[in-house]
C-alpha cells in the first residue's frame, strides 16, 4: 500500500488538542508551502518554523502582531500560525486585521497558543481562525492540523 502522508498523520489529530473550524482549503498551486509562524518567543518561533521546514514547508517568522500583518501582506504565505498571547497587538486582533483585508482575507490561519480551545473561542465573535492547536504537543500534530487543509486545485 502506497504512503499517505494525509492518512499518516490522522492518528495525531484525533489524539490530540486540535481540530480544524472552518472548511477554508489552502490556496496554493506550488510547492513549498509558504507558512507563517508568529510567536513574539524568538526561539519557539524559530524551532517552530525549523521544523515545519523539514516537511518541506517555506517559512519565516513574525516576532508580533503588526508584524505578522506587514509581513502577510508583503509575502502573502498560504498558511499563517498565529500565538493568541502577545503584547500590543494580539493574535485575535491582528487576526481580525488580516481577514479584513482582501490580500489576505483567504489565507488558512491556525491559533496556536496555550490557551484551551474554549478560552480562544470565547474571545471570538465569529471564526476569524480556521484552526485551533494548542501548544505543547507533537509538532506532528501542527503538520496533521495544517495538512488537513488540503489544497485547490487548479481547474483546467
Amino acid at each position: 500500500m502506497p504512503f499517505s502522508l494525509e492518512s499518516s498523520m490522522q492518528p495525531y489529530l484525533k489524539k490530540s488538542l486540535s481540530r480544524a473550524w472552518t472548511d477554508r482549503r489552502i490556496a496554493a498551486y506550488t510547492e513549498p508551502l509558504r507558512v507563517l509562524v508568529v510567536d513574539d518567543n524568538m526561539n519557539g518561533a524559530e524551532a517552530l518554523a525549523a521544523y515545519l521546514s523539514l516537511d518541506p514547508m517555506d517559512c519565516r517568522i513574525a516576532l508580533s502582531g503588526a508584524q505578522a500583518i506587514e509581513m502577510a501582506t508583503a509575502w502573502v504565505p498560504d498558511v499563517i500560525v498565529m500565538d493568541i498571547s502577545m503584547p500590543e497587538l494580539n493574535g485575535l486582533e491582528a487576526t481580525h486585521a488580516l481577514r479584513r483585508d482582501l490580500r489576505t482575507g483567504h489565507i488558512v490561519i491556525i491559533a496556536f497558543t496555550a490557551l484551551d480551545e474554549a478560552e480562544v473561542l470565547r474571545h471570538l465573535l465569529h471564526t476569524a481562525f480556521d484552526g485551533y492547536c494548542q501548544k505543547g504537543q507533537s509538532p506532528l500534530v501542527l503538520v496533521a492540523l495544517i495538512e488537513s487543509f488540503g489544497r485547490l486545485r487548479r481547474s483546467g
